[in-house]
């Protein structure tokens, strides 16, 4: 099953131009009211739309982000699309009988009464060859927001209801449009924070994934019936399934389900970023370096120690990877309630890391609140900064009590900016594991499949390891018949309400 493109255009219909409109200034009236609804980012996911009874509802949403801008998107889907539409658009063309597939007629969308609310590009896409699998309607708009909520106020009142989160995609599920992996990869092209990320949902959305997880099914599905034909004929003197063959098949099916997971734990950082956190005693340089990595003046530096005490957040970008640093309270023993809370939010923070770089002041020894801290450190995850290289008493012995724990130290000036760029190749390197990019077509599950991944290589473990106890085959084909089921989650052949409401929900409205 390939991707139905949002835009999707049969090979020999190419998209024309009808009638394009002069230049027109977008003029946005004071006087329409926007819906308090159009444009709510965070509106709560109601699972009405998993009730059959409204399967067949002609649904509409703003397709475009809120904001202004040049264009903006409503899309409409469901059999009552078209009539909908001609019931808002006016043709420019006086040869226009009705919507002609993908082809963008120029018009106007009139209200209630008549009156022109904004000029348009109107197209129609008719099922199942749309990305819902139903005829769908797209009015290309003026992008402001009070344009957009009037035309859907129209719409809406003609009779389409305003479309779920994610309940566009939903319907290319259910209609056969996409699987499950398709509709989650969806929402990870949308919200994909570099080129990389991007890339990986693009295999998973061409279904590649899903092609592999009902490969590996199918496979289980073929020695279920291997070992259902030998518990039904024991007495037939035809070994079909041997005790060895069993364990073999099942043994190569997990091997390739545990290397999907070795794809999730080497391609997180690519998907999700990475957290690298900030940490060290009071004026150790630590706000004065994450001012030199952003390259600009976000945190205040000054001779005062003490002077961050809560904890400042960024994004940077290193070369394709995206890093969220986290600069914390620099390390003492305080009486101030705010600056001990401010401390103890950078300790949780120093567990959430995927890398602590740990800053050392090398102009004099490190002190004993230091090393305390240093010590409850994981050491894989730290990587000391010997800090203030510039100045004339740096000494790189005053380091060394980090490098006995093991620590990979590193000495830079944050204040000049010495050594900086071979910082930022070391965390980079220390946060992907030294892996560089990820393949252009490794197939990469997210946290849900993953986990639904390891359920399924744990029962055929266990399912290995009855086979050798000479459990009975009637038995056994219990935890094959649940490495399967587990198998059809990913893909949705076998999924929950539950869990298709978590999915759908982290999907915008719109799309």
């Amino acid at each position: 099953m390939r991707y139905a493109s949002p835009f999707f255009i049969p090979p020999k219909a190419a998209p024309l131009i009808s009638h394009l409109p002069p230049p027109h200034p977008t003029f946005l009236n004071p006087h329409i009211p926007i819906p308090s609804f159009a444009f709510q980012e965070n509106l709560l996911y109601n699972p009405h739309m998993l009730d059959p009874k409204l399967a067949n509802d002609t649904i509409t949403a703003i397709a475009t982000p809120p904001g202004d801008g040049g264009v903006g998107i409503i899309r409409i889907s469901g059999v009552n699309c078209r009539a909908i539409a001609a019931k808002v658009f006016r043709p420019a063309s006086q040869s226009f009988t009705d919507f002609t597939p993908y082809r963008l007629h120029y018009g106007h969308v009139l209200d209630n009464e008549g009156r022109e609310l904004d000029d348009v590009l109107a197209a129609f896409m008719p099922g199942p060859n749309s990305y819902t699998g139903e005829d769908v309607i797209e009015i290309n708009c003026h992008g402001g927001r009070a344009i957009l909520a009037a035309v859907l106020e129209e719409i809406l009142a003609l009779g389409a209801r305003l479309a779920e989160r994610g309940e566009f995609t939903y319907r290319a599920f259910m209609n056969g449009r996409m699987d499950l992996t398709q509709a989650e990869a969806v929402a990870e092209m949308i919200h994909a924070p570099t080129k990389a990320a991007m890339h990986l949902a693009q295999v998973k959305l061409s279904g590649l994934l899903g092609e592999k997880i009902s490969a590996l099914r199918l496979r289980l599905e073929h020695l279920r019936g291997l070992l259902t034909v030998a518990v039904d004929f024991p007495e037939d003197e035809i070994d079909c399934l041997s005790p060895d063959t069993l364990i073999t098949t099942s043994s190569e099916v997990r091997t390739e389900i545990d290397t999907l997971l070795v794809a999730v734990d080497r391609t997180r950082a690519w998907r999700e970023g990475a957290l690298v956190v900030l940490a060290g005693r009071v004026n150790a340089g630590k706000s004065s370096l994450m001012n030199a990595l952003l390259g600009r003046n976000r945190a205040i530096v000054t001779d005062q120690p003490g002077t961050t005490r809560d904890y400042l957040e960024e994004s940077i970008n290193l070369d394709g990877l995206n890093i969220r640093l986290a600069d914390t309270a620099g390390i003492r023993k305080t009486d101030d309630a705010i600056e001990a809370a401010g401390l103890e939010m950078g300790r949780e923070l120093m567990e959430k890391a995927d890398l602590v770089l740990f800053l050392a002041d090398c102009t004099a020894p490190l002190n004993d609140d230091t090393m305390i801290t240093a010590n409850k450190l994981d050491t894989k995850k730290v990587l000391a900064v010997l800090n203030k290289s510039d100045l004339p008493g740096f000494d790189t012995t005053h380091g060394a009590p980090l490098a006995d724990l093991n620590f990979e130290t590193i000495a830079i000036s944050a204040k000049t900016g010495s050594d900086i760029d071979t910082l930022c190749a070391r965390i980079r390197d220390r946060v992907l594991h030294g892996a560089g990019q990820p393949d252009p077509d490794e197939l990469a599950p997210n946290a849900r499949q993953a986990a639904v991944l390891a359920s399924a290589s744990e029962e055929l473990l266990l399912l290995e390891q009855d086979t050798e106890a000479e459990i009975p085959y009637d038995l056994l084909s219990v935890r094959l018949e649940t490495a399967c089921n587990t198998l059809s989650g990913i893909t949705g052949e076998i999924t929950s309400n539950e869990i298709l409401n978590a999915i759908f929900d982290s999907f915008c409205i719109g799309k």
